[in-house]
């Protein structure tokens, strides 16, 4: 897989995360009683976009974990996301691919919230994307799908109005109402077709799987053996390809191959329907482009060039799969 040749490199996958030491020492010292032991260094993690810690941390007795934790004051948002995600971790099957969570400390919904997990000794995927690991990651998400059809019973209950905004709410008609002034030529010129497309995508998605619907270089860590998959806030219940579909416009926007292509060759994407692929990705590139031109959310510096970015390439493969390339 040769780099493309307009290949520039992408807006960081980070936003401010917030130092460990500055993490209300209440909530450090819960830690500890629940660990029995002192934490003797926090090494910070840059990737991702919560504006509260993420660090592996090591203990006097050697031990070593990763934790996050984020109050409201930070973000309003956060803390839910992390809510969700533990909630859903819960209940994972054994087979999943996920960092797993040992502990959880909540204050309620006007307070802290810290996730333990065991900490993986991995690295995110290089960027610009290598063939190898690219392969690595799209295998990983084929089997994930064949371990999550149908939904483990431990999941079918998930709150699916939780996380299913990104294809119920119509961001290209939101769009249409005020365009934004930078909005974009193509978007611009075809808003009532993308707009009746996007329509369509809730009954598209509809599914038996359960899926990350957010994987991203930085929210997968691969080891000499295994594909870890974190981040599990926005699972929902739908078709399996819809995780192809969320995780191509980073890809392209970090240097991978021809999107059209790679979701052609996939197991998962050589079985979709394409009128429905459509549709979701519409729905998908409609959220991409209504939030590029919305002011930063508190305490998420880069969020917005970072979707802008993934934007552009959602248009482009939307454009090319509908033959609107003009």
């Amino acid at each position: 897989m040769g780099q493309r040749s307009d290949y520039r490199k992408a807006p960081a996958a980070s936003g401010a995360r917030l130092d460990w030491s500055l993490v209300p020492e209440r909530v450090r010292s819960a830690l500890e009683t629940w660990l029995g032991s002192s934490i003797i260094s926090a090494q910070s993690q840059l990737s991702g976009f919560s504006p509260g810690a993420a660090a592996r941390l090591r203990i006097a007795d050697g031990r070593r974990f990763f934790a996050k934790a984020v109050g409201p004051e930070l973000n309003p948002d956060s803390p839910l996301f992390h809510r969700r995600e533990a909630r859903v971790l819960a209940a994972l099957p054994e087979v999943v691919p996920d960092a797993k969570l040992l502990w959880t400390y909540d204050e309620g919904d006007d307070g802290w919230i810290l996730l333990l997990f065991e900490d993986i000794e991995g690295w995110h995927p290089a960027e610009p994307w290598q063939e190898d690991e690219l392969s690595r990651v799209l295998a990983a998400i084929a089997e994930l799908s064949r371990s999550l059809t149908p939904v483990p019973d431990s999941l079918a209950h998930l709150d699916r109005a939780e996380s299913d905004a990104l294809f119920t709410f119509q961001w290209w008609r939101e769009v249409a109402l005020e365009p934004p002034p930078l909005l974009d030529a193509w978007s611009r010129r075809h808003l009532e077709v993308l707009i009746e497309l996007a329509s369509r995508a809730p009954a598209a998605v509809a599914g038996e799987s359960l899926v990350h619907s957010d994987i991203r270089a930085d929210n997968v860590l691969l080891t000499e053996g295994r594909v870890v998959i974190v981040d599990w806030a926005h699972a929902r219940i739908g078709a399996g390809w819809v995780d192809l579909l969320c995780f191509f416009p980073s890809v392209a926007m970090q240097g991978g191959p021809d999107l059209e292509q790679l979701f052609m060759h996939h197991p998962l994407g050589e079985r979709a329907d394409p009128a429905a692929v459509n549709a979701a990705l519409a729905a998908i590139t409609g959220y991409l482009t209504y939030n590029e031109h919305q002011p930063e959310p508190p305490g998420l510096p880069g969020l917005r060039a970072f979707q802008a970015a993934q934007g552009v390439e959602a248009r482009r493969w939307l454009a090319m799969r509908l033959g609107l390339e003009d």
